[in-house]
């Protein structure tokens, strides 16, 4: 609260995104307090995250209260085996109930967060994902692909070729990319349009806030391991709660807004358009890879293949290192 109540505001928000660990418990006070230490005059978007099962009418109540229009559901998957691989504990019917709750307030701008490669995970029972996915009718949703922490005890245990911790089970590479393919196809008939590699929305319910990070707008991060970007430069919160306590300096590096246009705003659908000085900067690169397939040029504008959106990092890679 302190580093919120002391920032200096160059600039009025004008969307907010409460999330990490599970905000949707936070106390209605120590919410409405947060909120009110934001100068925000004009806000077109709050958004909460929030974690199935705990909704309630009350916290409800509370969010309408605090002007929360926005609501983003970590389902992660509809399959109670999968869950339970990850620790969650809802299911299908939870995620139901609260979607039912959150439009009964008000609140109809709902997302829902899959993650695409979880252990166990099959072309049969991802379909049954997406089948609960259409039922609920959101207008937006953001499909990750599933991706090991090496230091975790099953990124440990895949590395290592063992047999714990679900490890066996995790899906290869080749179905993972089928379930995302898979899934882009699906949504797209349901209406819902792809606007960035992990996100998808049905039009004018593309997420304002998160398109600030891939537009390079200015935004203000606070809490532990926070981040932010004034257009220059970009800053990061300690993230051990000690060294955030003790106010520890951030981590600030400055930024090359030529390299990050390409490796941030190549994750749009849209992609970009190059000045004449970046199109000469990164022919290389570009050359490569439209040659490959994973580039497409129309006009002035450049953007990820279809395959491309697989291959993203390695494409991506190349614009950070290529002089």
């Amino acid at each position: 609260m302190d580093e919120i109540r002391t920032h200096h505001w160059q600039w009025l928000p004008e969307t907010i995104y409460l999330g990490g660990g599970t905000p949707s418990l936070m106390d209605a006070d120590l919410l409405r307090s947060i909120l009110s230490a934001i100068p925000a005059t004009n806000l077109t978007e709050l958004t909460l995250e929030c974690a199935p099962g705990t909704i309630t009418p009350e916290r409800l109540c509370a969010w309408a209260g605090c002007g929360i229009n926005r609501v983003s559901l970590g389902v992660q998957s509809f399959i109670e085996t999968e869950l339970h691989q990850t620790g969650r504990r809802h299911n299908a019917e939870t995620v139901e109930r609260d979607v039912t709750a959150l439009h009964d307030s008000g609140i109809t701008n709902i997302n829902i967060d899959l993650i695409a490669g979880l252990p166990g995970q099959t072309m049969a029972s991802w379909e049954k994902s997406l089948d609960c996915l259409e039922r609920l009718n959101t207008p937006h949703v953001s499909i990750y692909i599933f991706e090991i922490d090496e230091d975790s005890r099953l990124g440990k245990e895949a590395l290592l070729g063992g047999i714990r911790y679900g490890a066996p089970s995790l899906p290869s590479d080749d179905l993972t990319a089928e379930l995302y393919e898979h899934t882009v196809i699906r949504l797209c008939q349901l209406g819902i349009q792809r606007y960035e590699i992990s996100n998808f929305a049905r039009p004018g319910t593309e997420s304002r806030h998160n398109l600030k990070y891939w537009l390079l707008e200015p935004y203000v991060g606070f809490g532990l391991d926070a981040h932010s970007y004034d257009g220059r430069r970009r800053w990061s919160n300690p993230d051990t709660l000690d060294a955030y306590c003790a106010s520890a300096p951030p981590d600030v590096s400055e930024t090359d807004r030529d390299e990050e246009q390409f490796f941030v705003g190549l994750r749009l659908t849209r992609g970009i358009v190059p000045t004449t000085a970046q199109w000469t900067r990164w022919a290389e690169p570009i050359d490569k890879w439209s040659t490959a397939g994973l580039l497409e040029r129309e006009g002035n504008r450049l953007r990820l293949s279809d395959r491309g959106v697989l291959l993203s990092n390695e494409v991506f890679q190349e614009f950070i290192n290529a002089e």
